[in-house]
């Protein structure tokens, strides 16, 4: 069992889906999570659903402006310091290329990249002075296939996985972590939103045979913040049932 006693974690989007899952995960292995997401009510909730005392909410929109300096004030002031980061928050604004306007892309790329990098650049600063820490980015396999309809969501996602790669190559010789986890097929609300004949589609290109769970990527998410990925960095974990290979 892993064992994270001590730990103290940021996850952003951590009030549903993936995130939510990521949260309950860090803090049953022992961490003190920040739970960081717009709805404090449903931050309200998932701390009532967690072990007493390890999860408490930051409720920030992480596009407003300046949201990663009040998101890392507020976790310092539950926390005391940070540890592990976990840059799970995302958007949606799907569209064909031809019709798509400026501001669905860039709505998509100021949360899923731009967001990620203002929070983590923060964070980054505290672990250097640890000479510690562990980062892990939530991609997407389409950020490496493509999809369409989404050319701002996988280009976002693609450009998250180039950052998680060069972030690992600068920040390792001071024994900073930064790993990517690429979800595919999950079972989520986003993806419980698209049409039948889409979802079939998509478990047709499961060899597994079935979608994922947001625990599926937890628990790939707790291994890679933990002791046990200790030799692990600049790295794209998919948790994708083998979609892609």
């Amino acid at each position: 069992m892993i064992d994270l006693t001590g730990q103290k974690a940021i996850v952003t989007g951590g009030s549903r889906g993936i995130g939510r899952s990521v949260v309950l995960a860090l803090a049953a292995a022992g961490a003190d999570v920040a739970a960081v997401a717009r709805n404090a009510e449903a931050l309200d909730q998932l701390v009532s659903e967690g072990p007493a005392g390890h999860i408490h909410p930051v409720a920030v929109d992480l596009a407003a402006e300046g949201a990663a300096e009040t998101t890392l004030a507020a976790a310092r002031d539950k926390l005391g310091t940070v540890d592990i980061l976990v840059n799970n928050a995302g958007v949606t604004r799907d569209g064909l290329l031809v019709r798509m306007s400026a501001s669905d892309w860039d709505t998509v790329f100021d949360l899923n990249l731009k967001a990620a990098f203002l929070l983590t650049q923060k964070v980054v600063r505290i672990m250097l002075k640890a000479h510690k820490g562990a980062v892990v980015n939530v991609v997407s396999v389409v950020g490496q296939i493509g999809n369409a309809g989404q050319v701002n969501y996988t280009a976002a996602k693609a450009g998250l996985e180039a950052f998680t790669k060069s972030c690992a190559r600068e920040l390792a010789s001071r024994q900073i972590r930064v790993n990517a986890v690429a979800p595919g097929y999950i079972d989520t609300e986003m993806t419980r939103a698209i049409s039948d004949q889409a979802r079939q589609a998509m478990l047709a290109q499961v060899p597994l045979g079935r979608a994922g769970t947001p625990e599926d990527v937890a628990d790939v998410i707790t291994f890679l913040v933990s002791d046990r990925a200790r030799y692990v960095t600049g790295q794209v974990w998919r948790v994708d049932g083998g979609m892609v290979m």
